[in-house]
């Protein structure tokens, strides 16, 4: 209950100081007692643990029966069809399993945040993962924040909270005490993997890792068991159903001989033949083989499917339901017409320049970052050649009144 403490009460709980921050051994101690600060991920299945995992199918598994009664019969090429057919089908699975694994990997090292943290007094940057409960954190535009914190002096803080609550539109924060209310609308916390959008702020660090929000949320998913498709429950019907009708066949057949008194072992090996050719071997390939596409097709739209049975059910999805909270659209603006007593299609420089020096948005590496009307407006100049970071090492700003709701407007000097 961090948010209903002052920030003295906290920063003296967690023996930590808004100044100096933690000390490097200190960190180092709370670290390993703690543990890193990152969200724990289920063990990842080796090369051999995927390609057995193929193999649970239950139409796959009457195929290996298939497989075996027809070596057993000395029916060679069927059997060495059969298995051919299994083991391209778990390779296939294995391929696009490995592939999907390796691109979540790549994203998940692009996407691995940094921190300005105080520790002895002196703001370093490290990894996200180097934080530790007590931690002080200086927070700007643009930077993910790496830990829940309570904040001890945030100036126009705004942050982008739509991967913890949903909502799009940026919330503002202080370092103000409030009273008990949920993590929506806890106006001095700032939470983990949410966004800097304006203004700057400091913070301790209160959670790390498994214990943020966001790390709650990550158990409560990984607790879900997975269920099956509408695919692989058809098919492990049509397979029940299938070894029930050979089994019945092979009794059937069984029983006549018994009746008739001829040859058992003739009419065993019958019952077992006709029941071998009852088994679509060439289904599992034909759908593993539809599904492949589907999953190539996908990633050439830059989407990664990890299992190849998620793309039937995408191709199942007949309606989506969907609050509009910028989630469906790109969420970006743009400005399209200047207007001043009459509508200008080509902007005055001067007003351009306004645009740009009285902005927080910042432009790094044709990157923009900040909130979303600020944004465009750098955008919108920089299409008519005044750039943001020309004009601000030529005009050094000296002070700013944000924007408020009274005056309507923000003010640089």
């Amino acid at each position: 209950m961090s948010y209903r403490k002052n920030a003295y009460e906290v920063l003296k709980e967690l023996k930590s100081d808004a100044n100096k921050g933690l000390s490097t051994q200190e960190a180092a101690r709370r670290r390993r007692e703690l543990g890193a600060n990152e969200l724990k991920k289920q063990k990842k299945k080796s090369i051999f643990g995927l390609f057995f995992e193929q193999f649970h199918d239950p139409m796959v598994m009457i195929l290996i029966v298939g497989a075996a009664v027809s070596f057993f019969l000395h029916e060679m090429m069927d059997a060495a069809i059969i298995l051919f057919v299994i083991v391209m089908n778990a390779i296939i699975g294995v391929i696009q399993e490995f592939k999907a694994e390796k691109a979540i990997d790549a994203l998940e090292k692009l996407a691995s945040p940094k921190a300005h943290v105080i520790r002895n007094g002196y703001i370093k940057e490290v990894d996200a993962s180097a934080l530790v409960v007590g931690d002080v954190v200086d927070l700007e535009v643009g930077q993910y924040i790496p830990a829940d914190m309570r904040l001890i002096a945030a100036k126009n803080l705004k942050v982008e909270e739509s991967t913890l609550t949903g909502e799009s539109e940026a919330v503002e924060k202080d370092a103000i005490y409030t009273k008990e209310m949920p993590v929506a609308d806890q106006q001095n916390m700032v939470f983990m993997s949410t966004f800097v959008t304006y203004g700057k702020a400091r913070g301790v660090v209160v959670s790390t890792g498994m214990q943020t929000e966001v790390g709650k949320i990550a158990a409560m998913l990984s607790s879900q068991k997975e269920e099956m498709t509408p695919l692989q429950m058809r098919l492990a019907h049509m397979s029940k159903i299938l070894g029930i009708l050979c089994l019945i066949v092979c009794l059937s057949m069984f029983g006549v001989a018994l009746i008739q008194g001829r040859d058992l072992l003739d009419m065993l090996l019958l019952s077992i033949s006709l029941a071998v050719a009852a088994i679509p071997e060439g289904l599992p390939a034909v759908v593993t083989i539809v599904l492949a596409m589907g999953v190539q097709m996908m990633s050439k739209n830059r989407a990664i499917v990890r299992k190849l049975h998620a793309v039937e059910t995408l191709g199942s999805v007949s309606v989506i339901c969907s609050d509009k909270t910028g989630t469906l659209t790109q969420n970006k603006m743009h400005v399209v017409k200047c207007w001043n007593n009459q509508v200008y299609d080509v902007p005055d420089q001067e007003l351009l320049r306004a645009l740009v020096l009285c902005n927080n948005a910042i432009l790094q590496q044709g990157e923009l970052m900040g909130e979303s009307t600020e944004s465009a407006l750098v955008s919108y100049a920089l299409t008519h050649g005044v750039d943001k970071n020309d004009e601000e090492s030529r005009y050094v700003r000296v002070n700013e009144l944000p924007f408020d709701s009274n005056r309507k407007k923000m003010t640089t000097l």
